[in-house]
C-alpha cells in the first residue's frame, strides 16, 4: 500500500494507517428489512402490474418429482417370480427399480440457460463492416516503376499531374437532409431514433463469459448413477478356418490382464460350425436358443493396461487319442493337396461323425491362439500410432476423463497405466488375423499355465518350450462401442435397447471382472455364480479312470429332480442348462480343467440349495459287449451354496465320496459331514482331491462381514425374526439385540471400502431410517438416532478420505453427491412393530399420543446425558473441552440450549403455529430435518469435527428433506414463516454461527487448511441459498447479516476476508429469485418529474438542491439502500472495499459482480425494457463505485494522444517514454495510487458499467449528468474514453501485425493493450486445465451448458489450431460487441450534451465530450458506429460550433484531421458520412464563426501529415471525397451568392495538387531515395506556407528515422527548428533567441535554405498561420532537442554540441535549470563518446550513381552521389538498385555497368536502361586538410568527392608499368553531405590524368606512407607489418618496387620534361627504402620465437633489394642539381 493516500470512494469512509488490520467503519452488514413482511404489505399495496407479476416467488416455485430410471435392459432385472424374499433382496431389489426423486426449483439456473443459447447467436447478428477487415474489390495493385507513370499510356491519364481535374470524377452519394433541420431537438431525436435502430439487446451476450474459476455458484449436478461399464470394445469372430474342415469345433472368448495375472471377463462361446457340421451333434442338442448363436461379443474394459490378451481356446468333441494325435491331420493334410487327400479326408470325417453321436456332449482341448487388444488398438488409434514400448507421457487422452466417475487409483500399480495408455474410446474399427493357432498340452491347461505363455510371449513373441503351432488362422473384427449396436442381450441374457425389430443375430455383453476395485454403487439386480473346477488328483488312485469329466449341477433338494436348469449354455444350444460336463483331457489321472460355469442365483436361498458334482470315467472306444452308456461313475462330491445364511465363495477342495450319498448330506459340507450308519466310502480317506473356485457377481450378497451383520440386525428389527437370532455363527437373544445392533452401526464404518460403495444407497437409507424410528426393543424404546447418525458422519468422513475416490470441484465427494440428488427420500413414517415374545404394542400413531411429553423429555434427557458422556463408545469418558468446543458452547448456551430437558425435537406439534385461518390435521410426526438438526447440534468430539467438516453433505441432506416436507405441507394454507418450527430455526442458527465460527478458526489459526475453509464457506452460501426457496426469507436473511458480522469479528487478514465474504454473496446472488430478493421493484427507475418542461429552456434554477442531492445520492452507497436492497447492498460493499485490495481480490469481486449482471441480461425474465431500467437502478451505485475507481483501471496505453500534446509529433521517433514521465507531462491524473487492475479484468468492470449506462433510465441520467460537480463529469469522460479503448475492435488479423487500416493507430497502445488482454485470456487456459477434464455437463437442466460451446467467444491467441469459421464467427461476434459498446458510449455522450445547456461550464463539457468522440474516431471502428458518431459530430458543429472554432484550436485540427482520414476509407459509407460531416465543418465555419482560413489551414496541414505518414493511403478515395464536398458546395442553395463555393474549391484544388504529389511518392515506396527526394521537393513546394513545410520535413524526419539514417532525421529537425527560428525572428527580437537560420550555419551550411521565409511572403498575423504547437519557443527546443537526440544515436557527436548551443541560451533565458542539468549531461555523455569512440566511428561510404536511358525519365543521364551507411560494400548497393530497377523494368532491360568509364551514349541499347556505380572518397585540397583534422570534420559538410579510373593509350584499362595512365574525377555535388536525403545531385565535374610515372610516383608514396604508419603505430599489429612487407621487400612481387624502379629509373629520361619526375621517384624510393629498414627492425621485436627463419629471410630480401636499387638511387640527374636549386617542387 505504500503511503498512497487511499482514495476509497465514500463508502468505505477513512481506513487506518493498516488496512489490513481494521476494516472500514461501514463493513459491518447492515439489519436486513423484514423480507416477508415487506413484501405482503407491499404487493396488497402494489399498484403495478410488474410488481404483481415479478414481486415475489412464484407459487410453483419447488418441484419434487419421482424420475424414472433410466433402463438398460428391455426391462428391469429382477428376481424371478413368484417367490416370498426375504427382506434384504427385497429391499435391494426395490431400491434398483424405484424411481429417483429429484428436487429442484422451477428457475433455477435460467439465467445461466439463456448462456446455452448463446452458441447459435452468430447467426442473428448482422456483420459489421470494419476498414481493417475491409478488402477493396481491385486489390492486386502492382509496384509501378518510379517513372513510369510517366509513360504508361494505357493508363489513359497521367495521375502524376497536378492539375488533375476533379470535376471528372462522379461524386459519392450524398447524406441525406443535413442541412434540414428546423430544430435542435429534431435533430437529436432524429438521430436518437436512428441509433436505437437494430441494437443488440444483450450486451453481454457478445462478451465472453468470464473465467469459470471463479464461477463458484456453479453447483454441478451430479451424474445420474448408472451401471458400471468401462471402455467397450466390440468383438467379432469373423472366422476359424484350419487346413482341413472335418468336424465342428467350439470358441471361447475371454480376457486375461497379465499385469495383475488375472482373468477379467468371463467367458463367450461361439462357434463358426456349418450346417452339415452342426448335424453331427442334432442328437445332443434337443433345441437351439436364438440367444446361443452370437458371434460377436461387447467386452468392456475398466482399467486398460498394455498387458491385455485376448485368448481364444478351441475345442472338439471328445474322440479316442491324445489331443497332438487328434491335431495330426491337421498339421500335416492340406485340403488344396485334394486328390491325394481326399480319401483320407472322408474317413476323418466319417471318424468324426461316428465320435460326435456317441460322445457329443464331451469336448475336448485342442488349441489356443491369443492377441494383445492394445496392438490393435494402438495401431488403430486415431489420433496417433504407437506401439507398446511408447511412453504416452503426457498424451493422456481423453477416455482417461471420460471415465471421469471412476475412481483415479492412486496406488503404485496403477500409475503404469497412464504413463503407457492407449485411447480405448476411440480407435480405429481393425480387422485382425491371427495365424499363430498353439495346440493344447494336456498337462499344461490350467489358467496359471496360460499366463505363464502368456508372459513368454510378452517377452519374446513365443512361447519357451516348442509348442506345435496348427495352422490355421482366426479372422476377428474389433472396433469401439459408442452407440449401443441393435440386438444386443446384457449378460443376464435380457435384451438390451434398442431392440432390433427383425431376428438378426444378437451380440452378447460380457460380464467384466475389473483387474481392481470399482467404486459404482449397485444400480441394477444381479446375481450370478461363477463356479471353477480347477484339479482331480486320481494318481495314486489303482483304478482305469483315465478320460475324467465332471458333470456339475445346481440342486435345490436331494431327489435326483430337484437340479435347477440355472447354468448359462454355450454356444449353438440351450439358454439355460440342468447340468454341464468339463471337457476331457485323454488319459490323463490328474487333469486340470479351464472351465467356468456360470449360474443364475435364485434370489431366495436355502441351506437346501448346493453344487453337486459327479464324477465319470468315459470309453471313447466303444467295446463290442458294451452296448449303452459310455460313462463309468468315479465318485460324487457337493458343495451347499449358503453357509450360515452367507454366500459360498472362494477357493475349496472337496473330498470324492465313491457311493450313493447320504440322507440330508447337503445341510453339511463334505468336509464335516457327520458320521453316517452305513458309513460313506471316502477316496483315499477322506483326503481333497478336487480342487475348485466360485465366485459371485451380485448386487444382493454383500460378501462383507459387518455389512451383513447390520443389514440382518435391521430386518429383525422390522419385525418378523424368530428370536434369538442366528448371525453367522452366534445366536443373539431379543435384549441383547439393541447392543449387538449399535455395535454393528458402530463397525459399518470399518467395513472395506469396495463393499461399502457398492452397497452406499442402501446403507444410508437404513441408517436414516434409524435416525427417524424410535426402536421398540423386548418392549423397550430403543433411541437409536445419535448413534446412527454417528456412524453417517464417519462413513461421510471415510468416503471422503479415500483416495480412489473422486471428489468435484467443490470438494464433494461425488458418490455422496450422487446419492443426495438423486436417491435420497425421506425414510418411510414408522411402522407398527410386533415383535415377538413383546406383546403387541399400539400402533404407532396412538404411541406418539400416549407417550406425553413429560415423558419425553425425561427420555431426551437421559439421551443427552448419555451422550455427553461419550460420543461413540459408552466406555470412553468424555473428552475435556477444546476452546473451539467452549466456543460453540457458549453458542448453544445464549440459545438456552443447555438444558437438556427444554429440548426435544422427537415430536413437533405443527398445530402451535397454524395460520389462524388454517386447520391443518396436527401431525405428531416426528421430522426427520428436525431430528438432523439436532443431531448436529448437539453432537460433539470428532463426530461434529467431521459433521461440521463436511457440513455441505448435511446441508444438502437437511435442505432435499426440508423440500419434501415442504411439498407434503399444504403451501396455500401454511404461510412461508410458519413451515418449520422456531426450534428448528434456533437450531439451523446454531448451525451457521458454528459453522461460521470454524470458517473463522481456520483461517485465523490454521492456515494450511485454508482450501477446506473455502469449501465449507461455499457449501454454507449454497445452504442459505437454498434456504431462501424454503423458508422465512426475512430469517435468512439475519443469518447472513450474523455471518457477515462473525466473520468481520475475526482478526482475519482483509483480503482474505473480502475474498470469503465475496465468495459466500456470490453465490447467494446466484439465486434465481434474487431480484426478488433484492426487492428491485421498489428501486428508483427513472427520475423524478422534474419542474423544469424541457431541458433546453434552460431552467436549471427551478430543480431544488434538495432535488438535486437525491438524485446524486442514487448513485452512492447508502445506508438505506442496503437495509432495502441487501444482497446488493452487501456484494456492492464488498466489492468498493475489494478494489482497494491486491490484483485477486480484485478480481474476484468484479467477475462476482460481472456474472451477476450477465445473468440478468441474459434472464428472459428481464426481457422488458421497465424490467430492464428497475434492475439496472439496482445498480446505480455500482456506477459511482467505477466512476472513482477509474484510477485503477490499467489501460497504460490508453492516452497516447493526450500524452504527446506537449511533445513534439514525431515523438515516435524517441524510444518510447516511460510511461509515468508521459503521464506527468499529459498532466494526466491517472498516475494512481493504489493497486490497478488487470486488463481483463478492467474489461469486465467496465462493460458492467456500460451495461448500466445502456439499460438505467435516461432521464435518470440526464439528470445526474447535469447535477453532478465538473470534476466527477471530467472522470466520467475519462471512463468513457477508457471503455473506447478497451473495447476496441481487434480484427480478424489481430495475431498478425497487418496494418491494413487507413487509421494511424495510436502504435503501442494497441500492442499493450492487446498483450494484456491475451494474457488475461489465458487464465482460463489455466483453470481448465485444473478442473482437469472433469465433464462439467451435468445433469438435464445443466446450469452449465455453455462451458463447451462457447468457445468461439475466447479471444484468445491460439489461433493456430482454429478454423477459418471459427475466426469469422469470433470476428463477428467481437464487431458487435465493439459495435455495441461504442454505441452506449455515444448515448451517453448525446445525454450529456443534450443537457449542456443546463450545465455551469459548457465549454469545457463539450470540449470534454469532444475528445471522448475524437478518441474513438482514432480506434478501429465499425461503419455502423461511425454513421452515428459523424451524425452526433455534426450535430455538436451545429448546436456548439462557435465554442468549437473559438476556444479549441487543438481539438479543432484533430478534428479536421480525423474527419479527413476517414474522407479516403475504402468505406463508402464511412467516406460519404466523413465527407459530409468536413463540408459541415467548413460551411459553419464560414458562416457562423467566419474563420474559413483557420479550418482551410488545418484541413492542409491534416491533409500533409496524413499523406507523409501514411504507407497504404489510398489517394483515389480521397479525391473522390474531394469531388463530394465540391459537390455540396455546389448543391448548397443557401451558399450559392456568397465567397463559400469558391473558397471551397480553391481549398479542394490545393488539397488535390498536394493529393498528386503523393500519389507520385506511392510509385516510388520502393525506392527511398527517390521518395525522399519527392518529399523533398514537396517539402520545397511549401517555402511559402511554413506550418506545410514544417509537417513535410517531419514527414521526412520520420521516414528517415524508420530506414535508421537518424543523421538525415536530425537534419530534416535542424532545418525544421530553423524555419520556426526565421518565423520567431520576425515576431520578436530576444537576444536569447537564433537569429533565424543564419545561427544554424555551424550545423550545416544548407540550413540557410529556410530563409526563404520572408516577410512579403507571410505575416504572422494572418490568421491560420503558424499556429501550430511549434511556432513557439518550447517547439523550437523540442526540434532542437529531438535532433540532438537523433545525432547522437547516428553516431555525430560534435554535431549534438553544435544544437546544444542554440538550446542553452533559450533555456537559460527560461531559467529552465532542470532542462540545462539534463542538457549538460547529455554534452558531457557526447563529449565522452567522441573520446572513446573518436576512432572508431564508420560515418558513411559514397558512390556514384549514374542513370543512362529513355527509359529513367527525368533521371536520364543524371549523376548523383549516394550516401551509404558506414561499411557498405560496392556489390551490396549494386543489389539493392539491380533488383530494385529490375522490379521496374524487367530483369532483361536493366544492365548494370560493370566499369567506371566514362559512358558513351551512342553506344547504349535505346530500349534499355543502365546503371554505373562507382565508389568515391570525400576529396579535399591541401589548404583544406589543415582545418579538417578529425576523423569527424573529414566526414562531415562533404561536396567534393573523388574516383579514379585506369587506362592507358591503346584502350585497355590495365597494361605495363610503362604505358598505365590513371584519370582522377572531382565531382560537386548540389548541397553538403550530411543533408535531409542521401543522396544529392552532381552539379560539377573536372578531370585530369596522369602519366605513366606520376602513376609510380603516387603508388610508391602511398606505399611509403603505409609503412610508416604501420611502424609508427603506439600498439603495432605484427600481421599487418609483416603483410605489407612482404608486400614491399618479398622477392616474388609482381610489378613490385623493384620492378618499377628498373622501369622508371634505369635509365634518365631522354626528354627534360621527365628529369623532375625521375628524381621525385629517385626520392621516393630513397624514403620508401628507408622505411622498409625501420619496418624489418621493428619486426625483430615482434615476432615470436618460430619466426625466427621468417624474420631472416625478411632480412635476406630487404638486403637484397637495397643492394639492386642502390646504383638506380645514386644516380641524379645533374642538370637538376645547378647550383641554383629551386626551393619547392611541385606537387605533381
Amino acid at each position: 500500500f505504500h503511503n498512497h493516500n487511499l482514495v476509497i470512494s465514500a463508502l468505505t469512509l477513512t481506513l487506518f494507517p493498516h488496512p489490513f488490520l481494521t476494516q472500514p467503519q461501514s463493513y459491518d452488514a447492515v439489519e436486513p428489512l423484514d423480507l416477508e413482511e415487506f413484501l405482503t404489505s407491499q404487493l396488497r399495496s402494489g399498484e403495478t402490474t410488474m410488481m404483481q407479476e415479478l414481486g415475489d416467488f412464484p407459487d410453483d416455485d419447488l418441484k419434487v418429482e419421482q424420475v424414472e430410471k433410466e433402463c438398460r435392459t428391455v426391462r428391469h432385472s429382477v428376481p424371478e417370480d413368484g417367490l416370498e424374499l426375504d427382506p434384504h433382496v427385497r429391499d435391494c431389489v426395490k431400491s434398483y427399480i424405484q424411481p429417483w426423486l429429484v428436487v429442484s426449483r422451477r428457475c433455477q439456473g435460467d439465467g445461466w440457460s439463456a448462456y446455452s443459447e448463446r452458441a447459435g447467436l452468430h447467426k442473428l447478428l448482422r456483420k459489421q463492416t470494419f476498414e481493417s477487415d475491409f478488402q477493396p474489390e481491385n486489390t492486386e495493385k502492382t509496384v509501378k516503376s518510379p517513372t513510369l507513370a510517366d509513360l504508361s499510356d494505357d493508363s489513359g491519364r497521367t495521375l502524376t499531374s497536378s492539375d488533375f481535374d476533379l470535376r471528372c470524377l462522379t461524386p459519392d452519394q450524398r447524406v441525406e437532409g443535413l442541412l434540414a433541420w428546423s430544430s435542435h431537438e429534431e435533430l437529436d431525436r432524429f438521430n436518437q431514433e436512428a441509433r436505437q435502430g437494430n441494437r443488440h439487446p444483450e450486451l453481454f451476450a457478445l462478451y465472453p463469459p468470464a473465467d469459470e474459476e471463479d464461477a463458484v455458484e456453479i453447483r454441478p449436478i451430479p451424474d445420474c448413477p448408472k451401471e458400471h461399464t468401462g471402455d467397450r470394445i466390440l468383438i467379432r469372430c469373423q472366422a476359424i478356418k484350419f487346413e482341413i474342415e472335418i468336424e465342428p469345433l467350439f470358441a471361447t472368448m475371454a480376457l486375461y490382464d497379465l499385469k495383475e495375472k488375472k482373468k477379467i471377463s468371463e467367458n463367450f462361446y461361439c462357434d463358426l460350425n456349418s450346417e452339415q457340421y452342426k448335424n453331427f451333434l442334432k442328437p445332443h442338442t434337443p433345441n437351439v436358443d436364438h440367444s446361443t448363436l452370437a458371434r460377436s461379443a461387447i467386452f468392456p474394459i475398466t482399467y486398460p493396461s498394455p498387458d491385455i490378451y485376448l485368448v481364444i481356446k478351441i475345442e472338439k468333441v471328445l474322440q479316442q487319442g491324445e489331443i497332438s494325435d487328434c491335431a495330426d491331420p491337421y498339421i500335416t493334410l492340406r485340403e488344396c493337396d485334394s486328390s491325394k487327400n481326399k480319401d483320407k479326408l472322408e474317413k476323418l470325417r466319417g471318424q468324426a461323425e461316428t465320435f460326435c453321436q456317441r460322445l457329443g456332449r464331451y469336448r475336448m482341448p485342442f488349441g489356443w491362439a491369443t492377441v494383445k487388444i492394445m496392438d490393435v488398438i494402438s495401431t488403430a488409434a486415431i489420433d496417433r500410432d504407437v506401439t507398446d514400448s511408447d511412453s504416452l507421457k503426457g498424451g493422456k487422452s481423453s477416455s482417461m476423463d471420460r471415465r471421469a466417475q471412476l475412481p483415479r487409483r492412486n496406488s503404485e500399480r496403477y500409475t503404469a497405466i497412464d504413463d503407457q495408455f492407449c485411447n480405448i474410446a476411440a480407435f480405429k474399427p481393425a480387422t485382425i488375423t491371427i495365424s499363430t493357432i498353439f495346440k493344447q498340452e494336456g498337462d499344461r491347461l490350467s489358467d496359471e499355465d496360460l499366463l505363464k505363455f502368456l508372459s513368454e510371449i510378452k517377452k519374446t513373441s513365443t512361447p519357451q518350450r516348442r509348442i506345435k503351432i496348427i495352422p490355421g488362422s482366426i479372422k476377428l473384427d474389433m472396433s469401439p462401442v459408442h452407440d449401443m449396436p441393435l440386438a444386443c442381450l446384457s449378460t443376464e441374457l435380457i435384451p438390451l435397447i434398442p431392440v432390433a425389430e427383425k431376428n438378426i443375430r444378437p451380440v452378447k455383453e460380457v460380464l467384466e471382472f475389473p483387474s481392481s476395485e470399482v467404486y459404482v454403487p449397485h444400480n441394477i439386480y444381479r446375481n450370478l455364480l461363477f463356479v471353477y473346477p480347477q484339479r482331480l488328483n486320481f494318481v495314486n488312485r489303482l483304478t482305469s479312470a483315465r478320460n475324467i469329466t465332471i458333470k456339475i449341477q445346481f440342486m435345490s433338494g436331494e431327489d435326483p429332480a430337484p437340479s435347477l436348469p440355472v447354468i448359462f449354455g454355450k454356444s449353438s444350444g440351450p439358454e439355460f442348462l440342468q447340468e454341464v460336463y468339463t471337457p476331457v483331457t485323454y488319459h490323463n489321472k490328474s487333469p486340470d480343467f479351464y472351465e467356468e460355469v456360470k449360474m443364475a442365483l435364485p434370489a431366495r436361498l436355502t441351506e437346501r440349495h448346493h453344487l453337486l458334482f459327479t464324477f465319470y470315467h468315459i470309453s471313447c472306444q466303444q467295446k463290442q459287449n458294451q452296448s449303452g452308456s459310455c460313462e463309468t461313475l468315479i465318485g460324487y462330491s457337493w458343495l451347499p451354496i449358503v453357509n450360515n445364511d452367507r454366500l459360498q465363495t472362494g477357493q475349496f477342495c472337496l473330498p470324492i465320496a465313491l457311493e450313493r450319498l447320504p440322507v440330508n448330506y447337503s445341510l453339511h459340507t463334505p468336509e464335516k459331514l457327520p458320521p453316517q450308519v452305513p458309513p460313506v466310502k471316502w477316496m483315499e480317506g477322506h483326503k481333497g482331491l478336487f480342487n475348485l473356485e466360485v465366485q459371485a457377481v451380485s448386487s444382493v450378497h454383500t460378501q462383507d462381514n459387518h455389512l451383513e451383520r447390520f443389514f440382518t440386525l435391521c430386518h429383525a428389527l422390522e419385525g418378523g425374526a424368530t428370536f434369538p437370532l442366528r448371525v453367522r455363527d452366534e445366536k443373539i437373544p431379543e435384549n441383547k439385540l439393541e447392543h449387538e445392533l449399535k455395535l454393528s452401526i458402530i463397525s459399518l464404518s470399518s467395513s472395506s471400502l469396495e463393499p461399502l460403495v457398492l452397497f452406499l444407497h442402501l446403507v444410508l437409507d437404513k441408517l436414516f431410517t434409524l435416525i427417524m424410528q424410535p426402536m421398540v426393543i423386548a418392549g423397550q424404546t430403543a433411541n437409536l438416532a445419535q448413534i446412527a447418525f454417528e456412524s453417517v458422519v464417519s462413513i461421510v468422513n471415510s468416503l471422503h478420505n479415500s483416495q480412489e475416490l473422486n471428489r468435484d470441484q467443490q470438494g464433494r465427494n461425488c458418490l455422496l453427491a450422487t446419492y443426495l440428488y438423486w436417491v435420497f427420500r425421506l425414510p418411510d413414517p414408522p411402522q407398527d412393530m410386533q415383535n415377538t415374545g413383546s406383546g403387541s404394542i399400539p400402533s404407532a400413531e396412538i404411541r406418539y399420543s400416549t407417550m406425553g411429553r413429560s415423558t419425553a423429555a425425561t427420555v431426551g434427557s437421559m439421551l443427552l446425558q448419555s451422550r455427553i458422556r461419550s460420543s461413540s463408545n459408552p466406555d470412553i469418558p468424555g473428552p475435556q473441552m477444546s476452546a473451539e468446543d467452549a466456543e460453540v458452547k457458549n453458542i448453544l448456551s445464549a440459545k438456552g440450549h443447555n438444558n437438556p430437558g427444554s429440548r426435544m425435537s422427537t415430536y413437533v406439534d405443527v398445530s402451535n403455529h397454524q395460520s389462524p385461518t388454517g386447520s391443518t390435521r396436527p401431525s405428531n410426526r416426528k421430522q426427520f430435518h428436525e431430528e438432523l438438526a439436532l443431531q448436529m447440534v448437539v453432537s460433539t468430539g470428532v463426530c461434529r469435527e467431521n459433521a461440521y467438516k463436511y457440513a455441505w453433505f448435511f446441508f444438502e441432506l437437511l435442505v432435499k428433506s426440508m423440500a419434501q416436507h415442504v411439498s407434503h405441507l399444504d403451501k396455500h394454507s401454511v404461510p412461508r414463516r410458519s413451515r418449520f418450527s422456531d426450534r428448528f430455526k434456533d437450531d439451523i442458527t446454531t448451525i451457521v454461527s458454528v459453522v461460521t465460527a470454524e470458517i473463522g478458526t481456520i483461517l485465523v489459526k490454521q492456515h494450511k487448511e485454508v482450501e477446506q475453509a473455502e469449501k465449507v464457506n461455499i457449501s454454507l452460501a449454497f445452504f442459505l441459498y437454498d434456504l431462501l426457496s424454503l423458508m422465512d426469507r426475512g430469517f435468512v436473511f439475519q443469518l447472513v447479516k450474523s455471518y457477515c458480522n462473525m466473520m468481520s469479528a475475526k482478526s482475519m487478514s482483509m483480503p482474505t476476508l473480502i475474498s470469503m465474504r465475496l465468495e459466500f454473496l456470490r453465490i447467494l446472488c446466484s439465486h434465481e429469485h434474487y431480484l426478488n430478493l433484492s426487492l428491485f421493484f421498489s428501486s428508483p427507475a427513472s427520475a423524478p418529474a422534474s419542474p423544469c418542461p424541457s431541458i433546453s429552456s434552460q431552467s436549471s434554477g427551478s430543480c431544488s438542491f434538495q432535488e438535486q442531492q437525491r438524485i446524486l445520492g442514487l448513485f452512492e452507497l447508502s445506508q438505506e439502500f442496503k437495509q432495502q436492497h441487501y444482497l446488493t447492498g452487501l456484494l456492492l460493499t464488498e466489492l468498493s472495499a475489494a478494489l482497494d485490495m491486491e490484483g485477486k481480490v480484485q478480481r474476484k469481486a468484479i467477475n462476482a459482480i460481472y456474472s451477476l449482471l450477465c445473468s440478468h441480461d441474459l434472464d428472459h425474465r428481464c426481457i422488458k425494457p421497465e424490467v430492464r431500467a428497475k434492475v439496472a437502478a439496482l445498480y446505480l451505485s455500482l456506477v459511482g463505485i467505477i466512476i472513482d475507481s477509474t484510477n485503477y483501471l490499467d489501460f497504460t496505453g490508453m492516452y497516447t494522444y493526450e500524452q504527446w500534446e506537449t511533445q513534439p509529433d514525431d515523438l515516435e521517433n524517441v524510444p518510447p517514454i516511460n510511461q509515468s514521465v508521459a503521464m506527468a507531462i499529459a498532466g494526466n491524473p491517472f498516475n494512481t495510487l493504489g493497486p490497478t487492475l488487470a486488463a481483463d479484468t478492467s474489461r469486465h468492470l467496465l462493460v458492467c458499467f456500460l451495461w448500466v449506462m445502456k439499460n438505467a433510465d435516461k432521464s435518470l441520467i440526464q439528470r445526474w449528468t447535469i447535477d453532478m460537480p465538473p470534476s466527477q463529469l471530467n472522470k466520467l469522460l475519462e471512463l468513457l474514453t477508457i471503455c473506447v479503448s478497451c473495447f476496441e475492435y481487434r480484427g480478424k488479423q489481430s495475431t498478425d501485425k497487418v496494418s491494413t487500416q487507413a487509421l494511424q493507430k495510436s502504435h503501442q497502445a494497441k500492442l499493450q493493450l492487446e498483450e494484456a488482454l491475451l494474457r488475461g485470456m489465458g487464465a482460463r487456459g489455466e483453470m481448465m486445465k485444473r478442473v482437469g477434464g472433469m465433464d462439467r455437463t451435468v445433469g438435464q437442466r445443466e446450469h452449465l451448458r455453455w462451458r463447451k460451446d462457447l468457445t468461439q467467444w475466447r479471444q484468445t491467441n491460439d489461433r493456430q489450431d482454429k478454423t477459418k469459421a471459427e475466426l469469422d464467427q469470433e470476428a463477428l461476434i467481437s464487431g458487435n460487441l465493439a459495435t455495441e459498446t461504442n454505441l452506449i458510449v455515444l448515448d451517453l455522450l448525446e445525454t450529456i450534451l443534450q443537457a449542456v445547456p443546463l450545465a455551469e461550464c459548457k465549454d469545457s463539457v463539450v470540449g470534454g465530450v469532444l475528445k471522448v468522440l475524437l478518441h474513438s474516431l482514432t480506434c478501429n471502428q465499425s461503419t455502423t458506429f461511425l454513421s452515428h458518431t459523424f451524425s452526433t459530430l455534426r450535430s455538436l458543429v451545429v448546436k456548439f460550433g462557435d465554442l468549437l472554432f473559438e476556444e479549441e484550436a487543438e481539438q479543432c485540427a484533430d478534428l479536421c484531421q480525423k474527419v479527413l482520414q476517414y474522407c479516403s476509407s475504402p468505406v463508402d459509407e464511412n467516406r460519404s458520412q466523413a465527407c459530409a460531416t468536413l463540408y459541415l465543418i467548413m460551411r459553419y465555419s464560414y458562416s457562423n464563426a467566419s474563420n474559413f482560413s483557420r479550418v482551410k489551414m488545418q484541413v492542409t496541414m491534416s491533409l500533409a501529415s496524413l499523406v507523409g505518414k501514411s504507407s497504404d493511403f489510398q489517394e483515389e478515395y480521397l479525391r473522390r471525397s474531394l469531388r463530394t464536398i465540391l459537390a455540396y458546395a455546389e448543391e448548397d442553395t443557401e451558399m450559392q451568392n456568397t465567397q463559400l463555393p469558391s473558397q471551397v474549391d480553391e481549398l479542394l484544388r490545393n488539397l488535390n495538387s498536394i493529393l498528386s504529389d503523393t500519389v507520385k511518392m506511392r510509385e516510388f515506396q520502393e525506392d527511398p531515395e527517390m521518395l525522399m527526394d519527392l518529399m523533398y521537393r514537396i517539402a520545397k513546394g511549401y517555402q511559402t506556407s511554413p506550418d506545410l513545410r514544417l509537417t513535410w520535413l517531419q514527414n521526412m524526419a520520420e521516414k528517415h528515422n524508420n530506414r535508421k539514417c537518424y543523421t538525415e532525421s536530425a537534419m530534416c529537425l535542424v532545418h525544421a527548428a530553423a524555419l520556426v527560428a526565421e518565423y520567431l525572428s520576425m515576431l520578436e527580437d530576444h537576444k536569447y533567441l537564433p537569429v533565424g537560420s543564419v545561427t544554424f550555419q555551424n550545423i550545416s551550411p544548407n540550413v540557410l535554405e529556410e530563409s526563404a521565409v520572408s516577410d512579403d511572403i507571410l505575416s504572422p498575423d494572418e490568421d491560420g498561420v503558424c499556429s501550430g504547437r511549434y511556432f513557439t519557443e518550447s517547439g523550437l527546443v523540442g526540434l532542437l532537442e529531438q535532433a540532438a537526440e537523433l545525432f547522437s544515436n547516428g553516431g555525430l557527436y560534435e554535431a549534438v554540441n553544435e544544437v546544444y548551443k542554440i538550446i542553452i541560451p533559450i533555456l537559460e533565458a527560461h531559467r529552465d535549470f532542470r532542462k540545462l542539468a539534463s542538457t549538460h549531461d547529455k554534452l558531457q555523455r557526447a563529449f565522452d563518446n567522441i573520446i572513446q569512440k573518436g576512432h572508431k566511428r564508420m560515418f558513411g561510404t559514397y558512390f556514384r550513381v549514374g542513370f543512362y536511358g529513355a527509359k529513367f525519365g527525368d533521371l536520364d543521364e543524371r549523376e548523383f552521389i549516394y550516401k551509404e551507411p558506414g561499411i557498405t560494400h560496392l556489390p551490396e548497393i549494386s543489389h539493392r538498385l539491380e533488383n530494385f530497377y529490375s522490379q521496374c523494368f524487367g530483369e532483361e532491360t536493366l544492365v548494370m555497368i560493370k566499369d567506371s568509364t566514362p559512358v558513351d551514349r551512342k553506344q547504349l541499347n535505346p530500349n534499355k536502361a543502365y546503371i554505373q556505380i562507382t565508389y568515391v572518397e570525400p576529396f579535399f585540397d591541401d589548404y583544406e586538410m589543415k582545418d579538417r583534422m578529425t576523423n569527424f570534420e573529414k566526414n562531415f559538410n562533404l561536396r567534393r568527392f573523388m574516383y579514379t579510373t585506369p587506362f592507358t593509350k591503346s584502350g585497355r584499362p590495365r597494361g605495363e608499368l610503362n604505358e598505365q595512365y590513371k584519370r582522377k574525377t572531382i565531382l560537386t555535388t548540389m548541397h553538403a553531405f550530411p543533408y535531409v536525403k542521401t543522396r544529392i545531385n552532381v552539379i560539377q565535374k573536372e578531370e585530369f590524368d596522369l602519366t605513366p610515372i606520376e602513376v609510380a610516383i603516387e603508388d610508391m608514396q602511398k606505399k611509403t606512407r603505409e609503412l610508416a604508419v604501420a611502424t609508427h603505430r603506439e600498439q603495432p599489429d605484427a600481421k599487418m607489418l609483416q603483410m605489407l612487407l612482404q608486400g614491399s621487400v618479398g622477392t616474388t612481387v609482381n610489378q613490385g618496387p623493384l620492378e618499377v624502379a628498373q622501369v622508371f629509373l634505369n635509365e634518365i629520361p631522354a626528354d627534360p620534361k621527365l628529369f623532375r619526375h625521375h628524381n621525385k621517384l629517385r626520392l621516393c624510393f630513397k624514403e620508401f627504402i628507408m622505411r622498409c629498414g625501420e619496418a624489418v627492425e621493428k619486426n625483430k621485436h615482434l615476432i615470436t620465437f618460430d619466426q625466427k627463419e621468417y624474420q631472416q629471410e625478411l632480412k635476406k630480401n630487404y638486403n637484397r633489394l637495397r643492394e639492386s636499387l642502390r646504383p638506380m638511387l645514386e644516380r641524379k640527374i645533374p642538370e637538376l642539381y645547378k647550383p641554383i636549386i629551386r626551393p619547392r617542387l611541385e606537387n605533381r
